[in-house]
């Protein structure tokens, strides 16, 4: 039997749902669908789904980076390719939009490439809203606050046909083929996400009339978005449900094996891009863009820290460093130099690290070395008193003898000193421009610290309230705000 050109290319369309993508782009466009290393991630996991491995996901990913006419578009009408009675529900924070998308799908199955190699799938209708294909699937596409009613997504299963009764027929699937899915794309627009009522609007909406849309348990249902808040309908779910999703989370900057930071991909943002929009607003770079949400409110320092580009002229300029040694195996080691003068302290640089002691002393001495460090200053609790004599004796194997290295025993609470010195930590400290970009570590550790709840850490926190209380006219006195925290 003679292989035809057209099986040969439905056989390749059909192998991932990245050369369904790739093939009906360039087809339908007249160019390459550029591909990024998401763009992988992305479309493997889809291809799972198809596949009846997994039946929760959640893909966290940047706005504008392909997500839509990967995930939505390609991925529904490859669904259909696969199986012209599947059906589809598809959800996006407006009607406009999930329609917008359901006419994309329709595009595609339309398009004559599209037509010749899956004739079975042509829709019976323009309707964007709800609308058939020729073999009996379907999709209804509506907001996700909307109402989905008389519809359900997916295929009924044989073995449970018996339990529903005679009625599902004509939904009923054999099992080897994909029956279709709920497909969620941006749930809550970013604008609404800071309103507590709407977000808590669009979670009980998921539970009192999405969840259960599936024609059966083994429906996928599918979230893509960015990251809007901790308890956006992602948060809410993996709190929820934690062993139900699978969560492929993609910051658009990524630290390779050398520890340097890459951009995800670089044909939408270069990494000096990133890193502007980083600096222009952290808040939103962070959850938007590094799926890493975090709280407007409830954080221990609320307002954006002082930045500065080149050193002031004062009258006072005495290069310091506070170190703050690992108490434990999984702490911080946090080594702060600054400049401190009669305006405040500015931070010249600081070492924030995992590494065993065998690594933190030289390296510290070597920061010291190149800083002209004045006066270190080193608690002296858990094993700090064996770390400043070995950091003193590397000091002097490396010819510095400038470097006085001070010990003390930090007694205070240091919840309470975090949180007393907060305000003075704001007012007093100033950073590199790009210190989000110098230390990220550093940067998360500092920005994300709550007031209250669990933090992971408070190394960062800890070592930078050093630094104000060492200041000439430091406040030491904390005792009267310890009923805050017992």
């Amino acid at each position: 039997m003679q292989i035809r050109d057209i099986d040969i290319i439905k056989t390749w369309v059909q192998q991932s749902t990245l050369n369904f993508t790739r093939y009906l782009f360039k087809e339908m466009y007249k160019r390459k669908f550029v591909v990024g290393k998401h763009h992988e991630l992305i479309a493997a996991a889809l291809d799972r789904v198809l596949a009846g491995e997994i039946t929760r996901l959640i893909i966290n990913i940047a706005p504008r980076y392909g997500k839509t006419e990967l995930a939505v578009k390609n991925f529904i009408a490859k669904g259909f390719a696969l199986n012209p009675k599947a059906r589809f529900i598809h959800l996006s924070y407006s009607d406009d939009l999930a329609r917008d998308n359901s006419r994309g799908v329709q595009d595609i199955l339309r398009f004559s490439s599209y037509r010749r190699l899956f004739p079975g799938t042509m829709p019976t209708s323009v309707n964007t809203r709800k609308w058939w294909t020729k073999e009996g699937g379907g999709l209804y596409a509506v907001a996700s606050g909307g109402q989905v009613t008389g519809f359900g997504a997916g295929l009924v299963d044989k073995d449970e046909e018996n339990e529903l009764g005679d009625e599902v027929a004509a939904i009923t699937s054999d099992g080897s083929d994909f029956g279709g899915a709920i497909i969620i794309d941006d749930p809550i627009k970013p604008d609404d996400a800071r309103s507590e009522l709407i977000r808590e609007k669009v979670n009980q909406k998921f539970e009192t009339t999405i969840r259960n849309r599936v024609n059966s348990r083994k429906t996928p249902i599918i979230i893509i978005m960015q990251r809007l808040d901790e308890d956006d309908l992602c948060g809410y779910l993996q709190k929820l449900e934690p062993d139900e999703w699978e969560v492929l989370s993609l910051p658009v900057i990524e630290t390779n094996e050398a520890g340097e930071e890459v951009a995800l991909w670089p044909f939408k943002h270069t990494l000096a891009e990133l890193q502007d929009l980083r600096e222009k607003s952290p808040w939103v770079f962070d959850t938007q863009y590094m799926q890493n949400p975090r709280p407007l409110v409830g954080l221990m320092y609320e307002r954006e820290f002082k930045t500065y580009d080149v050193l002031p002229v004062t009258k006072l300029h005495k290069v310091k460093a506070y170190i703050d040694t690992a108490d434990k195996g999984e702490d911080f080691l946090c080594a702060i130099v600054y400049v401190e003068t009669e305006i405040g302290n500015f931070i010249l640089d600081v070492y924030y690290t995992q590494a065993p002691m065998e690594t933190t002393e030289p390296e510290t001495a070597r920061m010291l070395t190149k800083w002209e460090v004045e006066e270190a200053v080193i608690e002296s609790n858990n094993g700090g008193e064996g770390f400043a004599r070995n950091v003193e004796k590397n000091l002097r194997i490396l010819g510095n003898r400038k470097t006085v290295v001070r010990t003390f025993h930090q007694g205070k609470n240091k919840d309470i000193r975090i949180f007393s010195h907060s305000n003075e930590v704001q007012n007093l400290t100033n950073f590199p421009a790009k210190w989000a970009t110098l230390w990220p570590k550093f940067h998360k550790a500092i920005t994300q610290y709550k007031k209250q709840g669990t933090n992971a850490h408070d190394d960062a926190p800890d070592a930078l309230t050093g630094t104000v209380e060492k200041r000439p006219d430091g406040k030491q006195s904390v005792t009267k705000l310890k009923n805050i925290f017992h």
